[in-house]
């Protein structure tokens, strides 16, 4: 009711400035008041920057799953300074490297490319090529979403490409009660894909080390094993992007060709699950 005492009019703008929880609140009350009024973000978190204040989406999480409550609302603008990113944690900024990596699995081989080149010096938002890939990612975010702002599509060309690891990592989210960080969810999410996309017929073993090779040597984890299958499966099924009781998956049939399988053989979802379950994972 904050709103209400200012005495904000649909003339009136919403301007967030912070990470993704942030701009996902105040798209959703931007959204909501009035009918809608306009809001600006100013993202100052690499995840934000790259996914969250771009595109519209905006979600609340709740303890049945995540993005279950929300809107769908475009921003009047979005104002990227990189110089924010300064003030991130090492393993938050990490953490958001999950989602420009996703950019460059499905769409833009340059950001994979640029990334395998320093390993090192792409942890670090200092790094010579951090803009570049930056500006890539939210590119492919922003021509994805301009074809399928609602995500009604629902082709391999559609928005819902961009939930590339998402729905495993989504999972993990919910189990973990939401303490992981939500790169770090992804990144477990692409290499439960990977597997399952190479389980599937539809990816090269090479393209699958690929994940493990990027993912682990910018930081993130690519096992997890702290959930049954079974109590993974049912965080699943939870997933925005399931058909009635069917399970849908965006999987990847080489570098930059995403693709949709729906409904896959439990047997393959357990067998991509087995593949995760060496090593230690962190949030």
């Amino acid at each position: 009711m904050a709103l209400g005492k200012a005495g904000f009019t649909r003339n009136d703008v919403i301007i967030s400035l912070g990470g993704g929880a942030t701009t996902d609140l105040a798209g959703f009350v931007a959204a909501t008041w009035l009918r809608g009024i306009r809001v600006v973000h100013v993202p100052t978190t690499l995840l934000a920057m790259v996914d969250a204040a771009v595109g519209g989406k905006t979600g609340i999480n709740t303890s049945e799953g995540k993005n279950l409550v929300g809107a769908i609302y475009s921003p009047a603008a979005v104002i990227c300074d990189m110089n924010f990113l300064d003030s991130q944690s090492h393993d938050d900024y990490i953490g958001g490297l999950a989602e420009v990596i996703k950019c460059g699995f499905i769409r833009d081989e340059t950001i994979l490319n640029l990334i395998e080149s320093d390993m090192l010096g792409a942890q670090s938002p200092g790094w010579v090529h951090a803009p570049e890939v930056i500006a890539r990612a939210i590119q492919v975010k922003a021509d994805v979403v301009g074809g399928d702002l609602r995500e009604t599509l629902g082709t391999s060309t559609g928005r819902e490409i961009l939930n590339y690891g998402h729905t495993f990592g989504h999972a993990v989210e919910r189990i973990e009660n939401y303490t992981w960080r939500h790169g770090n969810a992804v990144s477990v999410g692409m290499m439960f894909v990977a597997h399952l996309s190479q389980l599937a017929g539809r990816l090269d073993e090479d393209t699958v080390n690929r994940h493990k090779g990027i993912l682990s040597g910018v930081g993130l984890p690519v096992t997890y094993s702290r959930a049954t299958f079974d109590q993974l499966h049912d965080a699943m099924r939870i997933d925005k992007k399931s058909r009635g009781s069917k399970l849908r998956f965006i999987v990847l049939e080489q570098v930059g060709k995403p693709a949709i399988l729906e409904a896959p053989d439990a047997a393959l979802l357990i067998a991509a699950h087995g593949k995760l379950g060496q090593g230690e994972e962190h949030a």
